[in-house]
């Protein structure tokens, strides 16, 4: 069954001395697909500035926006309403490890195939994803995958950080979801699959209350290419479906980074950020 969901996102930034100029990219618009479309969205500043949106290379919708007056504090909300479709079956006529494998697969999707930022290669995890792959079929091996991970991170918030690299949360046994899809990553390009990261949001509820809003979240999970995109939440341990959100896909996290900017003033301290999720229907 589908899923309305209003999603409310608020970032904030504290500054030790009075921000004179800031430049700022915004990727929390919620994406209309194939299985998701998006009703509303809106993305509001504070102090107030005049926005502009476009698609980056990936097909994100950014919001950008500066802004030029002193300032101590900036607040960033975007609110958006989203229906979102059941959780897709795994494509039935799918490619094996053969046709992943050829020419033509690896000039489509090389972006997808090659290692990255956070995403890097590592010989013991290349082992590990060719021994999976020698006992599953490519649709069966993305929940694998998941597994893998799930048995070899521990969820712990605050253990890793945006620079957190996928070896680096895999040798300490820790992370959060962004690691769990950032070694899923590795492990399904290392086998010769086409994979990318997604972030949106989750709501943490299967059996939500119209109505009733809850702390969300932002999160991270992954594609495979199956002859279409296939979503699946390696954190959870569940395809993708009415409860996750798309807001971008790219590499990983550095193609995604909610909010990126530069400005001139004194040291920023987060304020925290903050996700409301309430299933409307």
């Amino acid at each position: 069954m589908s899923w309305q969901i209003r999603i409310e996102h608020s970032t904030g930034y504290r500054y030790e001395s009075p921000v004179v100029s800031s430049y700022n990219e915004v990727r929390i618009i919620p994406q209309t697909g194939v299985h998701q479309l998006t009703l509303e969205a809106t993305v509001r500043t504070e102090p107030p500035a005049s926005t502009y949106r476009y698609w980056d290379y990936w097909g994100t919708q950014v919001t950008a926006f500066d802004i030029h007056t002193p300032h101590t504090e900036l607040v960033v909300t975007g609110r958006s309403v989203v229906r979102t479709s059941p959780t897709p079956p795994r494509p039935a006529d799918h490619p094996g490890w053969e046709q992943l494998a050829s020419d033509e697969i690896a000039d489509q999707f090389v972006e997808f195939l090659r290692p990255s930022l956070s995403a890097p290669e590592h010989p013991e995890l290349v082992e590990a994803a060719r021994e999976l792959a020698a006992r599953h079929s490519p649709a069966d091996f993305i929940p694998a995958v998941g597994e893998w991970v799930r048995e070899r991170l521990a969820y712990r918030p605050g253990t890793t950080g945006v620079h957190t690299s996928a070896v680096e949360a895999w040798q300490q046994g820790e992370g959060v979801c962004q690691d769990f899809a950032h070694l899923a990553l590795v492990l399904m390009r290392a086998a010769g699959m086409p994979a990318r990261y997604v972030s949106g949001y989750v709501h943490p509820m299967a059996d939500a209350e119209v109505g009733e809003a809850v702390d969300g979240q932002s999160h991270a999970w992954v594609e495979g290419w199956l002859g279409d995109w296939w979503g699946f939440d390696p954190t959870n341990g569940m395809p993708a479906g009415e409860q996750h959100v798309v807001v971008a896909r790219g590499r990983d996290y550095n193609d995604v980074p909610p909010v990126r900017g530069v400005y001139s003033g004194g040291r920023s301290t987060s304020l925290g950020v903050t996700v409301k999720v309430t299933r409307l229907g």
